[in-house]
């Protein structure tokens, strides 16, 4: 491949013609490439497609997950089964490009794989795998999980990401003005690039990062020798890695390490850039931190039809749509839990990554209260959760089970496998409620509720991540009110969220259902049309371009 060939027929906007390489874990670009887990996927995803619509200057670096993240099976019970199957790809280009690099200070062979931009509409991007027959089966299993729960492994495939990442473009020629780290995983590019160019300055110049964890506790640390062991620091000594990132002891900080090494960095709504500068400011020669809150692509995730009809003001086709795309889902209801879902009915999802935080089975916590709202037959209510926890998460797990337990006493209640981008889109489009009750200020932003807007469900939400730069209250969603969350404990805050919620559903939004539809159907509209431009990654995707990279 000859430098810069890759890009074909993919024409440059001069507005977006500084090079940018986007260097990411993983990519929820379209159902059959199952190389994602969760919203950092998605978020990439969305940024590929919009870099492809806006025509810049930009290349995707990934990694070709041979069993991708997993698939999400029964057991007999109908209990969750993890289970790893091989994945295959014909409309991935073998470009003939292979090259060593180092881990564990030996040689580790990497071959390439090229999405073309024509196939999902995206920007240019470059698969690598290990998954060859010139390594040995160690160095093969780097590129077969995503987040492998093996420490020595999740170290790989970081270098692989960075180091291997770096080592493409020069490769083929591409020569970044700008490295964009979407979260730290890659950062070992920062060590090859140091390596290149001889001076801290210039790579930092060229190195900008975007950080999504609002926790200090949640930013991944790792034993600093264990990952020089592992060739993380391209040959740097360990001294110089001190010297050079200012970490003292021996836990390497990964997202601290990138604030002090990129010129600049963001955070993923307004919320979470005041909590990462408030999180970091304490330590110093940190890089600037800004804002800019992610989106998703409306071209690939609206319903266009929605949208015509409410434009035209077309109330009865309209209502019709939103039936149909709801029965639609409910087929699917039915192919997997054998209960017929009524079109109807107030349909309230739960969908997304298990993660304790996100508080999956929040509805439960007073039984008798969540009996007394599920049997409501002035009211009746349809509830579907979905999601996949960490394969290696047992509370998760046993969370999402727990809630398959209680949907067999249940006709209304479904838990679905398989949450993936088609289940995803389904969801959304089968939702009236799209409910979200993350602990505050626990959710960095969370974009499934914007995509669920653009398929006309109604955004129901703690108030954290990008909520408060969205929803206003009875007009375009529903928000829990915020608790003095400094102060509470945990358990107080989870009664104020929760009492909160049930207020909320059962004297608002129940009765603006069922008594006052058109009240109901202009919440839906204005959600539609807030969502529709502040909250489409095109204007996420110019952001990075005008507020990071230049």
């Amino acid at each position: 491949m000859q430098p810069n060939n890759f890009q074909g027929s993919y024409p440059i906007n001069e507005k977006y013609s500084k090079r940018v390489a986007y260097f990411s874990m993983e990519y929820a670009i379209h159902q059959p490439l199952k190389i994602y887990s969760g919203g950092l996927g998605f978020l990439s995803g969305s940024h590929m497609r919009s870099a492809f619509e806006l025509q810049q200057n930009m290349v995707g670096i990934g990694i070709l997950w041979k069993y991708g993240y997993y698939d999400q099976g029964r057991n007999e019970d109908n209990s969750l089964q993890v289970q790893w199957i091989e994945k295959d790809y014909s409309f991935l280009e073998d470009i003939n490009l292979k090259f060593t690099i180092k881990i564990h200070d030996s040689d580790v062979w990497v071959k390439v794989f090229y999405l073309n931009p024509e196939i999902f509409d995206t920007a240019p991007m470059f698969f690598m795998t290990t998954d060859i027959p010139e390594n040995d089966y160690l160095s093969q299993t780097i590129t077969h999980r995503l987040y492998d729960s093996n420490e020595a492994t999740k170290i790989a495939q970081y270098i692989l990401l960075g180091i291997g990442g770096a080592t493409l473009l020069d490769k083929i020629g591409f020569n970044p003005d700008i490295y964009h780290l979407n979260e730290a995983h890659g950062l070992p590019m920062a060590f090859y690039l140091l390596n290149k160019y001889k001076s801290v300055d210039a790579l930092r110049e060229k190195f900008v990062f975007t950080t999504h964890t609002p926790e200090e506790a949640g930013n991944e640390k790792h034993d600093i020798h264990l990952c020089a062991e592992m060739s993380y620091f391209n040959g740097l000594p360990i001294d110089e890695v001190k010297r050079i990132t200012g970490i003292q002891d021996d836990s390497f900080n990964l997202s601290l390490v990138a604030l002090r090494l990129a010129k600049k960095a963001n955070g993923v709504s307004r919320l979470h850039g005041e909590v990462a500068r408030n999180m970091w400011g304490k330590y110093g020669n940190i890089c600037p931190i800004i804002s800019i809150t992610n989106a998703q692509n409306w071209k690939y995730w609206g319903d266009k039809q929605l949208y015509s009809h409410k434009e035209n003001q077309n109330i009865l086709a309209f209502d019709d749509r939103k039936k149909y795309i709801k029965l639609r889902t409910f087929e699917i209801v039915g192919d997997q839990t054998g209960k017929i879902f009524d079109p109807h009915v107030l349909t309230i999802v739960w969908a997304r990554r298990f993660a304790g935080y996100k508080r999956a089975d929040f509805l439960l916590k007073n039984m008798e209260r969540f009996e007394k709202l599920i049997s409501n037959t002035q009211y009746p209510i349809q509830i579907i959760w979905a999601g996949k926890p960490y394969p290696k998460d047992e509370g998760s797990i046993q969370v999402f089970n727990k809630l398959v337990a209680l949907s067999k006493k249940y006709p209304n209640v479904a838990v679905l496998t398989g949450y993936e981008l088609t289940l995803s889109r389904r969801l959304k489009q089968a939702a009236d409620i799209w409910l979200n009750n993350p602990r505050v200020p626990r959710e960095a932003s969370g974009t499934s509720g914007m995509t669920a807007a653009m398929n006309g469900a109604i955004n129901f939400s703690t108030n954290d991540g990008w909520i408060p730069e969205f929803i206003k209250h009875n007009y375009n969603g529903f928000v829990i009110p915020q608790a003095d969350y400094n102060h509470l404990s945990i358990e107080a805050q989870d009664d104020s969220d929760y009492n909160h919620l049930y207020e909320i559903l059962e004297n608002t939004i129940l009765p603006m259902y069922y008594d006052r539809q058109d009240e109901w159907r202009n919440t839906i509209f204005h959600s539609m049309d807030d969502v529709r431009y502040a909250f489409d990654s095109n204007r996420m995707a110019d952001e990075y371009y005008t507020e990071l990279y230049n």
